[in-house]
């Protein structure tokens, strides 16, 4: 594992003018090398970002800070200006990789936007597009909740009692189904830890969120 030196992100961030900025520069540095990332519990603390580690198709984890929020949406960047759009902890848009998620609907819906008062057998329908080898794919997707076992996660110095949460998703296409799973902050309802699958088969994705952006 590589670790970040505090100093070197300091200057980078303090030369930066906006947000964005501030992580395509950090994005950069983070992923300069093919091991994982590891950033220490103070450099976090020290940050004025929100921040994640972030794995996509079992590759190198990463250190990313948020580049920007709006209308309720998440926008984080990669070195390479890949985007990872969330919404509720939910992965809802990528730009930039070699497949994309384009589109989620239904997001007003979705469980996750309550996520204290979710309750097993939760249900959720949506309409995803996303492209697959190049291919454009669309397809009615179905959801039910069920709550795993507690866990307490350690982030960013601070241990996070977290309820866990699988999804099982249903395609109405051709039948596939396959999990996701979301570790919600037991007091603040933040969706802290999530792996996600666009598909049966297509991206994967880690997320922790070392820093929450504030509210």
């Amino acid at each position: 594992m590589r670790h970040i030196p505090l100093l070197f992100l300091c200057l980078l961030l303090q030369a930066c003018t906006t947000t964005q900025q501030g992580l395509v520069d950090t994005a950069k540095l983070a992923v300069m090398g093919p091991d994982d990332v590891t950033v220490a519990d103070e450099e976090i603390a020290s940050l004025p970002y929100a921040s994640m580690y972030l794995r996509i198709n079992d590759g190198q984890r990463i250190f990313l800070v948020l580049g920007y929020a709006e209308n309720g949406q998440q926008k984080w960047i990669t070195q390479d200006r890949a985007m990872l759009v969330t919404q509720n902890g939910r992965l809802v848009k990528t730009l930039g990789l070699s497949d994309h998620l384009l589109e989620v609907s239904n997001l007003a819906q979705d469980p996750l936007a309550h996520p204290l008062q979710l309750r097993d057998d939760a249900g959720w329908t949506r309409i995803m597009s996303w492209t697959e080898n190049g291919q454009l794919r669309s397809a009615t997707l179905t959801s039910r909740f069920s709550r795993g076992r507690d866990e307490v996660l350690k982030l960013g110095g601070h241990e996070i009692a977290c309820r866990v949460w699988h999804e099982t998703i249903t395609s109405a296409a051709n039948g596939a189904e396959w999990q996701n799973t979301f570790w919600i902050d037991a007091l603040s309802g933040e969706i802290r830890q999530s792996a996600q699958r666009v598909g049966a088969d297509t991206l994967p994705v880690e997320i922790t969120i070392l820093k929450p952006a504030k509210s």
